[in-house]
């Protein structure tokens, strides 16, 4: 079975012991790991069996795909943020970076930014966003993961927290990333129960043996430190991605009918 999820540390955390043969009965895999922006275009021409893409990218993928309500990125306290060098305090006017135009993390910028008027909007792979920003060659940069904790380092600051002011609008947890499965894999007696019942098994190994997959993550995770790492997990990886519940498809159906309503996405087909 062909996976594809990010090298970050939730997500390696997370697939560990469906990947490693830790669950019995599991489809063994074939793993790529690639960026989100990656993932969500190559959804698109269905390239993979199982692939974490946004939230956001949602709409022109439910006809291929069905929603797993295992294994994704749901939260709160854990939004994408906007950073600006130099005490900017508005993005009128600035040149912004943003990591992909289908990522959870834009559409939530398009949606608080609505009014506002930036120069230009550029996709830059968020790795190099933050270097970007504080070299000037953005004046922002919209930032996700790990850029959390480590955005200080670069003499950055928040100008807003977009998964604060979502979840004070809305009462909502933020959705970020979803793991979807190819609808066809029923063919092959895969269907979108098993599949979640293998993730659901996976992250409740994750949690029941937290050191099993520190290697696995720390290989992937460039020059993360381990605190950093651990920082990450503990953030994306909770009872959301055990179980996305109601709360949780409310929270991904509210966000893309506002993006609908806002004439930024096609309609959502049904999430389930």
């Amino acid at each position: 079975m062909k996976l594809a999820y990010s090298p970050c540390p939730n997500d390696t955390f997370v697939f560990h012991a469906w990947t490693h043969g830790l669950i019995p009965d599991a489809p063994p895999t074939e793993v790529t790991y690639a960026d989100i922006d990656i993932t969500n275009t190559a959804a698109e021409r269905g390239e993979f069996d199982v692939v974490k893409v946004s939230y956001a990218a949602l709409p022109w993928l439910l006809d291929r795909y069905a929603l797993l309500p295992a294994g994704g990125a749901l939260g709160r306290g854990c939004g994408p943020l906007v950073l600006t060098r130099d005490g900017r305090e508005s993005i009128d006017g600035a040149t912004v970076a943003v990591p992909s135009e289908r990522s959870t993390a834009y559409l939530l910028f398009r949606l608080w930014a609505a009014g506002r008027r930036p120069a230009r909007i550029d996709v830059v792979p968020f790795t190099q966003i933050m270097p970007a920003v504080r070299d000037g060659a953005y004046d922002a940069g919209l930032v996700i993961h790990e850029a959390r904790f480590t955005y200080g380092q670069y003499g950055l600051t928040s100008l807003v927290d977009l998964g604060e002011w979502w979840e004070q609008d809305t009462g909502l947890p933020i959705p970020l990333g979803a793991i979807l499965a190819r609808r066809d894999l029923a063919r092959r007696d895969l269907d979108a129960g098993a599949l979640t019942a293998v993730l659901r098994a996976s992250v409740e190994y994750a949690w029941a043996h937290p050191d099993a997959s520190a290697a696995y993550v720390a290989e992937h995770a460039d020059e993360m430190s381990p605190d950093v790492q651990r920082r990450h997990i503990d953030l994306y990886v909770n009872e959301f991605t055990r179980d996305l519940g109601e709360e949780g498809y409310a929270a991904v159906d509210t966000l893309l009918s506002r993006a609908h309503l806002a004439g930024l996405t096609p309609r959502n087909p049904p999430l389930r």
